[in-house]
């Protein structure tokens, strides 16, 4: 007989949390590995704007961080491709040249502690939005890993490649995973390479779906309550480390060098 039809959702959900962390198999993977994946996940994500944007994520030293060689698109990226840093983007390891825009990325490291991957991009839906000065809206259970956990910055700085920018984008950024920057593009800002590789997918989508539901009329809010049950579910630690295996699995299976 069942046992867990008069359960409340908040035990249902436990204990859904619990299996997930004992019956899923996660395959372990050095930061470059899951990096060079993301950048190829991303490529098929509708990321790709020629060699615009940059994927970052911590070193094991204070200060430092991996990114991509300048000159690559995100469909050419492999594990060798990722250069070790400092914050002022002198090579540590690795042969190639950072881009230069990364200076905003040692910004966002300095002011949040807790995240451990960045990643920005121009893709199609959310530049277009951008030209629009509007905030990214959620109204859909899918995108609610962005609930009222999206900033927006509204003045456009330029080439992001002095501290201003750096200095401007932090702020603006705050304590939100991610930022809409007008007349630009994305940032995610995550505790995880996984997290930071659904969320960015996400983004792209949540940017579609807006400018779709905005030519077919007025966009309808969700209730908070449930936007932020929705946000707190879909981006538990496990969740984004399934959610990024399942992408791996279909890059692995399409770029077999990506692991070179």
């Amino acid at each position: 007989m069942s046992n867990t039809m008069e359960l409340s959702k908040a035990e249902l959900v436990k204990r859904a949390q619990a299996q997930m962390q004992t019956q899923l198999n996660i395959t372990e993977r050095s930061a470059r590995e899951k990096l060079a994946i993301t950048c190829r996940v991303l490529f098929d994500g509708g990321h790709d704007s020629g060699l615009a944007g940059q994927i970052t994520a911590r070193g094991a030293e204070p200060g430092t961080y991996y990114t991509q060689s300048l000159g690559l698109g995100f469909d050419e990226i492999s594990v060798s491709n990722f250069l070790l840093v400092d914050e002022d983007l002198r090579v540590l390891e690795g042969q190639g040249m950072p881009n230069p825009a990364n200076r905003f990325h040692s910004w966002v490291y300095r002011a949040r502690p807790d995240v451990q991957c960045i990643v920005h991009t121009h893709p199609l839906h959310v530049a277009a939005l951008s030209m629009l000065e509007v905030p990214l809206v959620v109204s859909h259970m899918d995108n609610c890993p962005l609930y009222d956990d999206c900033a927006f910055l509204s003045d456009w700085p330029g080439v992001p490649v002095g501290n201003e920018e750096g200095e401007l984008i932090s702020k603006a950024l705050g304590d939100k995973r991610a930022i809409l920057l007008a007349h630009h593009g994305m940032l995610v800002a995550a505790s995880s390479i996984e997290e930071a590789c659904v969320l960015s997918l996400q983004f792209e989508r949540t940017a579609r779906m807006q400018l779709l539901a905005m030519a077919a009329g007025d966009i309808k809010p969700i209730k908070p309550e449930l936007g932020r049950e929705a946000h707190d579910w879909i981006l538990k630690p496990r969740r984004s480390e399934i959610g990024f295996e399942y992408y791996a699995r279909r890059a692995l299976k399409r770029y077999p060098d990506v692991l070179d």
